[in-house]
């Protein structure tokens, strides 16, 4: 066969509909979706080709299948489109503004983008407004982006020559003899794999820049330090208002500013990521975990306790020590070296082991509210969400293979009414298969993912697949919950592990007489208890649940008439279990109200002359200016039911 006549061979594209479309030659994904009609042509933005993102403009030039992409299509594809060329156009756009400056990195990241900067000069916010102008100018224009193939060598003397010494230096890094892709829009070019949509103006301006950092080349605290812009990309203006809406409600939400305003706890530099409770704050976190204590023990969990350090031999049996060492606080004693626990898994198998278990023993559920400790760079510490000592709702199930779907769907059923009566109704399963890193062959890997995956869907749970994620000694559950303000955080686990038993040495007698490995499923509903605890600030605002509130109401007075009721209505409160405080203060009441309102009191009781001569209260809820009048009795009455703890 000719050259002539191999260029020209038939190019059959299979539709995602099943509609196969023949070509004569190479085509684009442009020129198929001009093909099937003038609306789609003018919405595409992208392609997949057998599943691989592209440009509009990429030759396709074997069978394939096609899907073309629109602005409609799924976040997941569409945003980081969008954010990777928003962040090609503040590159052009510094550069425009600011010559001289060399560009570095700049990827899509989670809700936009960033671009790290090599500039002598520091850039102030005053440089972002310029540079968010120009970005939308850029728009405007509706550059083209436009992929082209280079010679490796070729683009490394290129971009030498330009003074960008940092983008050669990447470039650099590529194999000998491969080429390298660019991608112009205008008069602006840059290193990149892409793809792009079909031109600057198709992001829109749905975007903005959002502050400035510090960022070391490469990641790396050795290397020169440049300055970093952060921006945030949508679809369209409508999205980006609803986004920055977002942030400013979540800002009125951060568990830190509500904190301090209710007295919760504090953070200082002496024990970074290490929580000093304040008794408000641990009167949440006694009741909180006297809450979960109560569910598992009816669930059948057995609580324990084992000791915070270990020797590190115990860590080099489990795996723990060549996976985990570089997060883990260790210590010295007669030439002996002992790590803080960072999990409590290794410790529950030696409880198990120290008597041999029957058949009939299992499934054997064991619960600890462990305290562990892990090193998180101070970088990355965030109030409670990121600390450095947890204590975990951790438990391990020990059970046989048979009994993998009852414990999964036993756990998955429990979880999900436990975060249902702690406010959470929308719960997301994210299946994790195995990690880069892990522990056990695939044939292992092989059964626990098939194991776990079959025990969620038997249970009948929905679950999408979060790729690579799992432990390092096996698959698991990720249990997603979604807030009041729509953020998702993921909290529980469950993780089915054959390697830590055999590892570990943990055995039990089966139906045969012989000894077998029991299956170990390492579970947790909260997580930690300080990240969950953050979440549900934020949840509620600190408005929490009457149950959950330190202070569940404060008997306020009008008047010093009031004064020796007050204290009799707040003795008669604590008498029927509620969590009160008084206020006698010489102030307003308006004063009073405004100051508990802040604290986020969910109830004040409030008492003058009239109310002590008749026996009543005023009642006032938080966020609501009416009050009603109320026997003291039928208060109380009614508080105490509202307060009880969910069964």
């Amino acid at each position: 066969m000719s050259s002539t006549e191999t260029a020209t061979k038939p190019v059959n594209i299979t539709l995602p509909d099943g509609t196969v479309k023949t070509y004569d030659g190479p085509v684009t994904g442009a020129e198929v979706a001009a093909d099937i009609g003038p609306g789609l042509a003018k919405a595409a933005i992208a392609v997949t080709i057998d599943g691989e993102l592209a440009d509009l403009s990429r030759p396709i030039e074997r069978d394939a299948e096609l899907r073309i992409i629109t602005l409609r299509d799924e976040d997941d594809i569409v945003l980081p489109l969008i954010r990777h060329d928003a962040a090609h156009i503040m590159a052009e756009a510094v550069q425009e503004l600011y010559p001289g400056t060399q560009v570095t990195i700049g990827p899509a990241i989670e809700n936009g983008f960033y671009y790290d900067f090599a500039r002598d000069e520091p850039f102030t916010p005053t440089d972002l407004e310029r540079i968010e102008e120009k970005m939308h100018e850029i728009v405007r224009r509706d550059e083209p982006f436009i992929r082209e193939v280079w010679d490796r060598d070729e683009a490394i003397a290129h971009f030498r020559e330009m003074g960008e010494t940092y983008k050669a230096e990447l470039i650099a890094d590529i194999p000998e003899g491969e080429d390298v892709t660019i991608y112009r829009q205008g008069k602006w070019h840059d290193l990149c794999r892409g793809p792009h949509l079909p031109s600057t103006g198709r992001i829109g301006h749905g975007f903005k820049l959002m502050k400035l950092a510090g960022a070391y080349w490469r990641g790396k605290a050795e290397n020169d330090q440049l300055q970093r812009i952060y921006g945030t990309a949508w679809r369209n203006e409508k999205e980006l208002k609803a986004y920055l809406h977002l942030l400013e409600e979540a800002e009125r939400r951060d568990h830190r500013r509500i904190g301090k305003e209710m007295d919760l706890f504090h953070f200082q530099e002496e024990a970074a990521g290490m929580v000093f409770w304040h008794p408000k704050g641990w009167t949440i976190y006694r009741t909180l975990e006297e809450f979960i204590r109560r569910r598992i023990g009816k669930a059948g969990y057995q609580e324990v306790k084992t000791p915070q350090l270990v020797d590190r031999k115990l860590w080099e049996e489990s795996g723990h020590w060549e996976k985990f060492r570089e997060h883990m606080y260790t210590t010295e004693s007669e030439e002996r070296v002992f790590a803080l626990k960072p999990m409590n898994c290794p410790c529950h198998v030696q409880i198990f082991r120290q008597k041999l278990h029957s058949y009939r023993d299992l499934p054997l559920r064991m619960a600890e509210f462990g305290s562990c400790h892990r090193y998180e760079p101070s970088g990355s510490l965030h109030g409670l969400m990121r600390v450095r000592n947890f204590v975990q709702d951790d438990a391990h199930i020990f059970c046989t293979e048979d009994q993998i779907v009852s414990e999964t769907r036993e756990f998955c059923t429990l979880l999900h009414d436990i975060y249902r009566d702690l406010g959470f109704d929308e719960v997301l399963i994210k299946f994790s298969d195995r990690p880069e890193k892990r522990a056990g062959d695939d044939a292992i890997w092989d059964r626990a993912e098939a194991a776990l995956k079959d025990a969620v869907t038997a249970a009948g749970f929905e679950f999408t697949l979060n790729p690579g994620e799992g432990a390092f000694y096996g698959p698991k559950l990720e249990f997603v919950l979604r807030d009041a303000i729509g953020r998702d955080w993921q909290c529980g686990t469950l993780q089915l592990d054959f390697v830590l038993p055999e590892r570990l040495d943990a055995s039990y007698i089966g139906e045969d007489g012989q000894r077998h490995r029991p299956v170990m499923l390492h579970r947790a509903i909260l997580g930690t208890f300080e990240r969950f605890m953050g979440i549900l600030i934020e949840n509620y605002a600190g408005r929490l649940p009457l149950w959950l509130s330190p202070v569940q109401a404060v008997i306020c007075t009008i008047t010093s008439d009031a004064d020796d009721y007050a204290k009799e209505v707040a003795e008669r409160a604590e008498a029927a279990g509620l969590r009160v405080e008084t206020d006698l203060r010489n102030e307003k009441i308006n004063y009073k109200v405004r100051e508990h309102s802040l604290a986020k009191v969910p109830v004040l009781l409030v008492v003058g002359k009239r109310e002590a001569e008749e026996e009543k209260v005023s009642v006032r809820r938080l966020g609501d200016k009416r009050q009603e009048v109320l026997a003291l009795e039928d208060a109380l009455d009614r508080l105490v039911s509202e307060a009880k703890m969910p069964a």
